[in-house]
């Protein structure tokens, strides 16, 4: 059974940081393409960063590239997202997304970041 449970998410105050986390389990995480997505309120899910091939690779969207960075430990199932500078806009649900070898997607229940002064 696929779980991907992601935690971390809070209350800021703009320019700080949070690092969310994903414990993953069921699936080979090791050879899954990995990814965060989030959702405003209103607004469609969006693409944020992913990892794959092992974690050798990464790729951002722009509004993350320089504040936000992925990263994995294969060893411990574990994704991350160290989330620096955040702004209000940041405000989201930040979901955790895996994909595995078989081409199947999985999602978390999503983690609450709210940055706000």
């Amino acid at each position: 059974q696929v779980q991907l449970v992601e935690s971390g998410g809070g209350l800021v105050q703009p320019g700080g940081s949070l690092r969310l986390s994903c414990a993953a389990s069921g699936f080979d995480f090791s050879r899954a393409a990995m990814s965060w997505y989030r959702q405003a309120p209103g607004q469609v899910r969006e693409f944020v960063a992913s990892s794959f091939s092992g974690g050798r690779k990464t790729n951002y969207v722009d509004f993350a590239k320089g504040r936000f960075t992925i990263s994995r430990v294969n060893a411990n199932n574990t994704l991350y997202l160290q989330m620096t500078n955040l702004k209000p806009e940041d405000t989201a649900v930040y979901y955790c997304n895996a994909q595995t070898i078989n081409d199947v997607d999985y999602w978390g229940q999503g983690t609450q970041v709210t940055v706000s002064s």
